[in-house]
């Protein structure tokens, strides 16, 4: 039997106008430890534009890179990209008032974080 890992994960939402608090679910975000952070989205161009058509679609595209670059700690992440794995998956989770958004952080326990983040891409984006 697998032992099972404490996980920590949040939804990524685009929300085009912020005072209007409409928004849709893109991706998941999540970190186990000791080194698991990762972040899976998708974007349904077309529901975007239907949500809100004067929404730059290239924008929100490259939020989105780089909150995956943020993530992987890969080259071009800046200074957060340089945090411990928890310190990153706070700063990704922090509540703020922008386009790229992400809901409260919500706990569980898994075997398998990689298996457990499609998982929950599947059930909450798709």
């Amino acid at each position: 039997m697998q032992e099972k890992h404490l996980f920590e994960y949040a939804i990524l939402r685009v929300v085009p106008r912020v005072e209007r608090e409409e928004f849709i679910n893109v991706g998941v975000v999540l970190y186990s430890r000791p080194r698991f952070l990762q972040a899976v989205y998708y974007l349904d161009e077309q529901r975007l534009a239907t949500l809100c058509n004067t929404m730059d679609i290239a924008e929100v595209k490259a939020y989105l890179e780089a909150f995956e670059r943020i993530c992987n700690a890969a080259p071009g992440s800046g200074p957060i990209g340089k945090l411990g794995v928890a310190e990153r998956f706070r700063w990704l989770t922090a509540t703020r008032s922008t386009i790229l958004q992400t809901s409260r952080v919500h706990p569980g326990y898994c075997a398998n974080p990689q298996e457990t983040l499609h998982k929950l891409h599947q059930q909450l984006v798709l």
